[in-house]
């Protein structure tokens, strides 16, 4: 194992992991304007927005070659934390 191209990889996927959390930061802006938005606590989720999200990063996983499997993984997660985010976050009635 060649240790000093391993830590370049590995430095690599750090300065990725920054550059995904200032996306999280910002999707997460974006997600507290959609909770201002919504009227009541039973619009968070919207099974057929969900669905659609799914099938579009289906697409475009296989269009870049990326295993669509991990895809759907990473997003479900997320989808499934911001809707616990929104249910936490949510005020009114």
């Amino acid at each position: 194992m060649d240790k000093k191209k391993l830590q370049i990889a590995r430095n690599k996927i750090d300065n990725l992991d920054n550059r995904f959390l200032l996306l999280i930061k910002e999707r997460t802006n974006l997600v507290n304007q959609v909770i201002k938005i919504k009227k009541y606590k039973n619009q968070i989720v919207d099974n057929e927005r969900i669905n659609k999200v799914l099938r579009n990063i289906r697409t475009k996983s296989i269009k870049m070659n990326i295993d669509p499997m991990i895809s759907k993984r990473i997003w479900t997660t997320m989808i499934k934390s911001y809707i616990e985010y929104e249910k936490k976050k949510f005020k009114k009635k």
